[in-house]
């Protein structure tokens, strides 16, 4: 069990590290110090669901409903524009820095459903996940290792992401530094949404 466990989690782990809108989000709001706990635990646990539905052959849902596909892709783009142009406002405005208790602290319940929002509207978590994932695990005898292998990369990253932005407080105090984040996190959403469309 252990060839099928490391295959799941070192692959689990090449995908989930390029930046992409849900780790941008993870990261601006670890930086934040902002319900980051919760947060993680709820991108690793829909990541979770996810490979488990591509271990056990969610990808012929897909197959049978072609549908399924352009609407998941057009909603997500419509979602990470939105997104992407409230970077774009927030680094406009600026002002903010890594002051926590002087920045307007958002509720867990935006911050929970926005996250919600950036992990299940986004086409291209159910292509590494549920396609991806699903098809390699095929490969091998131990789909369940295969599939907790790829859980556990997840659960790590999204912690080592989360708490480690710790790190980089001192950077983040100066609000010049959150324009740029936010104007980078604006170039990502909307990179991503284009892809989509013109994908």
């Amino acid at each position: 069990m252990i060839v099928p466990f490391l295959a799941g989690f070192s692959l689990s782990a090449s995908l989930i590290i390029a930046i992409g809108a849900q780790n941008a989000f993870v990261l601006r709001q670890g930086l934040r110090r902002e319900h980051v706990l919760p947060i993680v635990i709820l991108c690793g646990l829909s990541d979770t669901a996810l490979i488990a539905a591509g271990v056990l052959g969610f990808s012929a849902m897909t197959e049978a409903a072609p549908w399924v596909e352009p609407a998941l892709t057009f909603g997500g783009a419509a979602f990470l524009f939105w997104y992407g142009a409230r970077s774009f406002w927030s680094a406009w405005q600026g002002g903010e820095s890594l002051k926590p208790s002087e920045a307007g602290a958002s509720s867990l319940k935006v911050v929970m459903l926005t996250c919600l929002a950036l992990t299940w509207l986004n086409p291209h978590v159910y292509l590494d996940t549920v396609v991806l994932l699903g098809s390699v695990s095929a490969q091998y005898d131990g789909k369940a290792a295969f599939g907790i292998g790829a859980a556990l990369a997840s659960f790590l990253f999204f912690f080592a992401l989360g708490y480690g932005a710790r790190a980089l407080v001192g950077l983040f105090a100066s609000p010049r530094s959150w324009q740029i984040l936010d104007c980078v996190i604006g170039v990502v959403m909307w990179t991503i949404a284009v892809k989509l469309i013109l994908s």
